[in-house]
């Protein structure tokens, strides 16, 4: 896949930064090139729910985060991608030290892109697959 966007790398890092949402809950780039994007955030007793484990809502937030920077890397500089649909399965309670995704475009398009993101909890070093997603990113241009 090819980006469209010489500075692909720093809209991504930059959506990172400013959305409040995922930057307040510890959500953040680890890397990206084009048509990918890992992402982490390190587990804290605030991002979990009453049974000890990863609240869902930010395995949700994490797989959908990525999933939109993976379909920017490869979008004009004018343009994002924003969630049309997310569908997300949890196979397994997020229990760990930090929970990692990569998203990765499947179709991109000048409509809609296809993304598919994987969570994994990490624990000790061990990585578990905790939740997958596939998620349509409607494209629009900006302002």
């Amino acid at each position: 896949m090819e980006a469209r966007n010489p500075k692909y790398r720093e809209f991504v890092e930059m959506g990172f930064a400013r959305a409040g949402f995922s930057s307040g809950n510890g959500i953040r780039l680890l890397d990206c090139g084009p048509g990918w994007v890992m992402a982490e955030v390190k587990l804290e007793a605030r991002h979990m729910q009453q049974m000890g484990v990863a609240h869902g809502g930010l395995v949700a937030t994490l797989a959908d985060h990525a999933a939109g920077g993976a379909a920017a890397t490869l979008l004009p500089a004018e343009e994002i991608g924003v969630t049309a649909e997310i569908k997300l399965s949890y196979l397994r309670p997020a229990r760990g030290e930090r929970l990692e995704c990569r998203a990765a475009v499947i179709k991109p398009g000048r409509a809609v892109c296809f993304v598919e993101a994987e969570v994994f909890a990490i624990q000790d070093g061990k990585r578990e697959l905790v939740a997958k997603a596939s998620a349509t990113m409607a494209v629009v241009l900006i302002n």
